[in-house]
């Protein structure tokens, strides 16, 4: 079954909504080019854990440690095409 990657950037402005404690309107303004982590203040360290840890738990994929990167976690495009990977394998 193909990936529907929009229902996927669906699912992570709900995640990152809810880990971060930002306004559903503002996630849904999330495109590509949104730049996440050192531009999203709410994203700090620990929240990079708890988005992890939710993203295993709500999505079903295991995220290895060497995977995080500044490409995974660098614009919004970026981690829901790491996502997209994870979830076509």
């Amino acid at each position: 079954m193909p990936i529907d990657r929009n229902a996927i950037s669906d699912d992570i402005r709900s995640l990152l909504s809810d880990v971060l404690g930002i306004a559903e309107d503002r996630a849904a303004t999330f495109t590509d080019s949104t730049e996440l982590f050192g531009s999203l203040p709410e994203l700090d360290s620990m929240a990079v854990a708890n988005l992890l840890a939710e993203l295993e738990d709500r999505l079903g994929i295991i995220v290895d440690a060497d995977e995080v990167d500044g490409d995974m976690l660098g614009t919004f495009g970026g981690l829901v095409d790491f996502v997209s990977g994870k979830l076509s394998r």
